[in-house]
């Protein structure tokens, strides 16, 4: 049998199906005024900002979050120093240097969570916003370091390859970061909400 005729067949892909795209910057050239036009990109960045594949690495709370539901990792893990987990259960103890699909362990050489300060979880996009362009709470990133983070770190990028049973985020991270550059290009507004 054909190897992913199986992996339907069990009821998973090797890799997620693809998820919604997104718009690209040119089709908001429609918008005139060029602080909606910002908006627009921002809100159709934030179709992945408000996903899981990044809401769980960016959870409000001392534990990460998994899954479609945004549950509280099991098994019991806690955020400690600099977001790599308690001592003696540091992330790397489970997450290796790469996925490990046979049982559905996400992985990445620099797996951990975002700072609390980063938390992205029970806020609005407009919040998200205005928090990703403040330096006291993106990681001291101007605008062109969370550009070029949002559109090539691999962490990141970790989104749109997830591994086994989990969808990757909408459309591609390079799709996200044209999106994000645009928006800067436009002046960085935000949602009122």
């Amino acid at each position: 049998m054909n190897k992913l005729l199986l992996a339907f067949a069990l009821g998973f892909l090797p890799f997620a199906a693809a998820a919604e795209d997104l718009k690209t910057p040119e089709s908001f050239n429609t918008i005139q005024n060029r602080e909606e036009r910002s908006v627009a990109l921002f809100v159709e960045a934030g179709k992945v900002l408000t996903n899981p594949r990044c809401v769980n690495c960016h959870p409000a709370g001392d534990r990460p979050l998994q899954g479609k539901d945004s549950h509280l990792h099991q098994p019991l893990v806690v955020r400690g120093d600099g977001g790599l987990g308690a001592v003696g259960m540091r992330c790397y103890t489970c997450h290796g240097q790469g996925n490990y699909d046979p049982a559905k362990i996400p992985g990445h050489p620099e797996w951990h969570l975002a700072p609390i300060e980063m938390a992205w979880q029970g806020k609005t996009l407009g919040q998200i916003c205005e928090q990703i362009k403040d330096r006291a709470r993106n990681g001291g990133r101007d605008m062109l370091t969370l550009i070029s983070h949002m559109s090539d770190d691999s962490l990141v990028g970790w989104g749109w390859q997830p591994g086994a049973g989990r969808d990757p985020a909408p459309g591609t991270q390079k799709q996200f970061g044209a999106l994000i550059e645009a928006w800067a290009d436009t002046g960085a507004a935000c949602p009122k909400s």
